[in-house]
């Protein structure tokens, strides 16, 4: 069977599979596989400044980074959603970083416009591919940079200055991917997330806790020390018997209401059809959705009752907070 293309969304154009997207699952699994993740937007920022720079502008820490060294991170907005991941690794000079599939420009305009008199550069890399590349794969195209730690699978990210033809043996596609991705519980930001997505539902995901402030950290550390962030990440499993994946975006319904939305779907070579979503707190984790027609049991990634080690026993009251005293 001939190679079948991405025909819309966020991953459009790219390899969906070659005729056996089970068997390019477990060539991921092995190591043996590569897969275009896409013409993703790569920049590459210079200057002296640049690690404290990024660590003052996202929830990752990038102080003290040595060739070789990766960063996952997100930039938040002051009320603590999430509106940019990043991946980023340094090789000595200048930290390589891309950002979610669909981003069009908006990471680097975002990074361009924090500039500001601080002694760092970036520059937009339109000519870079990201790649995953198995450790069995044998040649693949060069790197630009270091190489990032994978996810899953055995094998490497790779900002490369080429990517793989779809013909070659070892390609694999966005299916594939997609279906491990899911099942190892890795959420995509923009597909599996929405606008008022917060670090805290997603189990905290690509966000560093011990470290100095940053934009939206406020919301963040009072949800982690006080309360409990209002969705959870969930992983589906989905009903086979329909013989369809919902629409990503269709929502979660429980008893007729929507409590929810699910994000990506697939097929898996072992799990069957699965999916990643965002529920509220407070649905019972035994709870089972309809979503696009589909009946879906869920499984908790995120740990439904985060913050109640916080909570005072009930029938306590909090002490009345009386003036506050100026420090001197």
């Amino acid at each position: 069977m001939s190679a079948v293309f991405v025909p819309a969304g966020p991953d459009e154009g790219l390899l969906w599979h070659r005729g056996e997207p089970m068997a390019e699952q477990r060539a991921i699994v092995e190591g043996s596989a590569v897969v275009e993740l896409g013409r993703r937007e790569v920049l590459a920022v210079a200057g002296p400044a640049r690690h404290e720079w990024l660590h003052s502008l996202t929830t990752g820490v990038f102080t003290g980074l040595g060739a070789g060294a990766a960063v996952d991170a997100l930039v938040l907005d002051p009320s603590g959603h999430v509106v940019h991941v990043l991946h980023a690794v340094e090789d000595g000079r200048r930290l390589w970083l891309f950002g979610g599939a669909g981003s069009d420009g908006a990471l680097g305009d975002f990074l361009s416009s924090m500039v500001f008199r601080t002694r760092v550069a970036v520059e937009r890399r339109p000519d870079a591919h990201v790649l995953w590349v198995g450790a069995g794969a044998g040649e693949a195209p060069a790197g630009l940079a270091p190489d990032l730690p994978a996810p899953f699978g055995a094998g490497a990210v790779r900002i490369a200055a080429s990517g793989i033809d779809e013909d070659d043996g070892r390609a694999a596609g966005i299916w594939a991917w997609e279906a491990l991705r899911i099942a190892a519980g890795v959420p995509r930001i923009g597909v599996d997330t929405d606008e008022r997505t917060l670090p805290n539902e997603l189990g905290l995901y690509a966000t560093a806790f011990d470290k100095g402030c940053y934009c939206g950290q406020e919301t963040v550390a009072r949800i982690h020390s006080v309360g409990r962030p209002p969705r959870r990440l969930v992983r589906l499993h989905l009903d086979g018997m329909r013989s369809r994946l919902p629409a990503a975006g269709s929502a979660l319904l429980l008893d007729g209401d929507p409590v929810g939305f699910i994000g990506a779907s697939a097929l898996h070579w072992q799990d069957g059809p699965i999916g990643l979503g965002l529920v509220g707190r407070a649905v019972p984790v035994d709870a089972q959705f309809v979503v696009d027609g589909v009946d879906a049991a869920q499984e908790a990634l995120v740990d439904p009752d985060i913050g109640l080690h916080v909570r005072p026993p009930a029938g306590l009251r909090r002490r009345p907070v009386g003036p506050r005293r100026r420090s001197l």
